[in-house]
């Protein structure tokens, strides 16, 4: 066994050391115990629950959502043409399915597209962000289609990472963050430069933290990226333009690339809170910022009230890049030759969706506003239930599809945990999984202040679902309490 372990080529020391680095927390080992204990389920090991609740990633349709009609009828029409002349579907789903076809090779989705994207739906893209945004105009060029945002995200890293020693790169993320942020940055080798959300302040971000961390990296990297996720994941707030401005003339003053994750821009349900996207936001700042402001921003097809994950749908727009630096850019992408074909095409639907004078808009509309009402209806519910537990305090979930609340956890668990050689919030999250069938993610996977403890949890399933998952929740933290005390 020895011998045959020396003459290997690839073992745990010999492997790249920073994706032994790489952490994912949101399909991390609480995950993998669902799947196994699913797994006994079906082989008819009895449990104290029946199913497995995955709350633990952002995954609409695996939690009940319906698809948008339309949007699956185009998709249909793409991917088997002879549909189109089948008078069960509509003309405009055809319209559109024939015009996306047309842009591609030999009339198929199943044939490669330009590295950059499908120059049509890179149009609808631009066009769309230009409405969105009142008009400020977006450049086809600057627009980049991706397997999903997390894609376009980790390439920009790609191209902003290098140096050696103190002059690495440094990444500015929030904490709590969403982890293909940290696991990216261990994985290109980056410098990782934490900035603290204040959950006193419902999760707000303030310049003031964002120069402590930058002037504390300094010491020993070079920071030269921030990146902000608004609305925030997993922490659901929606940032004020007040912020937004003060973020943007702080990332000017210190020469920093902005990037803008902004993939639940159409998830915001508190009152008095609006989704301002940074781009618009720059421009109205006038000249002096929307000239010189390095910019990337990105949109997936997997959030808002699409939820169309498995598509793997996304774009990045660039702002006031260096054309020599986007040469590369485009060089880089077209090493993985293309995005997915059938995400573009559903890119392209969730930006150009049916006008008021189609036959489908009527449908679409009232499928649309459904889901997003069930989203505010759920944040709310969810935020009430968990604000009437006696040690679990919930801020208000103004956007995205998550909560994030702070749990208190006894002494006793706590050194239970640390004996154990893990996270006390991991701790609870087991032994939740284990007892109730709810699959959470502990807050210690995507970063919190010392000596606080939170998990994240989606709002996706079924309002009456979700209701139960909330009282087991209830119930098993005041057992938990009740055995640790």
């Amino acid at each position: 066994l020895t011998k045959n372990h020396i003459s290997l080529v690839l073992t745990l020391d010999s492997m790249n050391p920073n994706v032994r680095r790489v952490e994912y927390a949101v399909r991390g080992p609480i995950v993998q115990r669902a799947v196994q204990i699913e797994k006994e389920l079906r082989e008819g090991v009895k449990k104290p629950f029946t199913e497995v609740i995955k709350a633990n990633i952002g995954d609409a349709h695996a939690m009940g959502q319906k698809p948008i009609t339309f949007f699956r009828q185009v998709l249909a029409l793409c991917s088997y043409p002879d549909l189109l002349e089948d008078n069960k579907f509509p003309e405009d789903a055809k319209k559109r399915a024939r015009r996306i076809l047309d842009a591609c090779g030999g009339h198929s989705i199943g044939a490669y597209s330009a590295s950059q994207g499908i120059e049509c739906i890179r149009q609808d893209v631009a066009r769309y962000i230009e409405k969105r945004d009142g008009g400020i105009p977006s450049n086809p060029d600057n627009i980049y289609l991706s397997t999903g945002a997390s894609d376009a995200i980790v390439t920009m890293l790609k191209l902003l990472v290098c140096g050696e020693g103190r002059d690495r790169t440094g990444v500015m993320i929030s904490i709590p963050q969403y982890p293909l942020y940290s696991a990216a940055l261990a994985d290109l080798g980056a410098v990782q430069i934490n900035y603290y959300l204040d959950e006193d302040k419902c999760w707000g971000l303030d310049v003031t933290e964002l120069r402590r961390a930058l002037n504390a990296a300094k010491q020993h990297c070079k920071p030269r990226v921030l990146c902000i996720i608004n609305p925030g994941n997993p922490t659901g707030q929606v940032q004020s333009r007040e912020c937004i401005e003060d973020v943007i003339r702080f990332a000017k003053e210190e020469n920093l690339f902005l990037m803008a994750d902004e993939v639940y821009q159409d998830n915001v349900y508190a009152k008095g809170c609006k989704f301002h996207s940074f781009k618009k936001v720059l421009f109205e700042m006038g000249p002096e910022y929307s000239s010189s402001l390095e910019m990337a921003s990105f949109h997936s097809t997997s959030k808002c009230y699409m939820g169309e994950c498995g598509f793997r749908g996304g774009y990045m727009e660039v702002l006031n890049m260096d054309p020599e630096v986007k040469a590369q850019l485009t060089k880089l992408v077209s090493v993985r030759l293309c995005p997915p074909v059938s995400g573009q095409a559903m890119l392209d639907l969730v930006v150009n969706p049916p006008l008021p004078d189609e036959p489908s808009y009527a449908s679409y509309l009232k499928e649309r506003t459904a889901v997003l009402a069930a989203l505010a209806e759920k944040s709310h519910l969810t935020e009430e239930m968990f604000n009437t537990v006696p040690g679990i305090t919930c801020n208000p979930v103004q956007g995205a599809m998550y909560t994030f609340p702070r749990i208190t956890l006894p002494q006793k668990a706590i050194a239970k945990a640390q004996e154990e050689g893990q996270a006390p919030d991991m701790l609870y999250c087991m032994k939740l999984l284990e007892e109730e069938g709810i699959c959470l993610v502990p807050g210690s996977g995507f970063g919190q202040k010392e000596g606080t403890f939170h998990f994240r949890m989606t709002i996706l399933p079924p309002t009456e679902k979700l209701k139960v998952v909330l009282q087991k929740i209830r119930d098993f933290h005041l057992r938990f309490t009740q055995e640790f005390s």
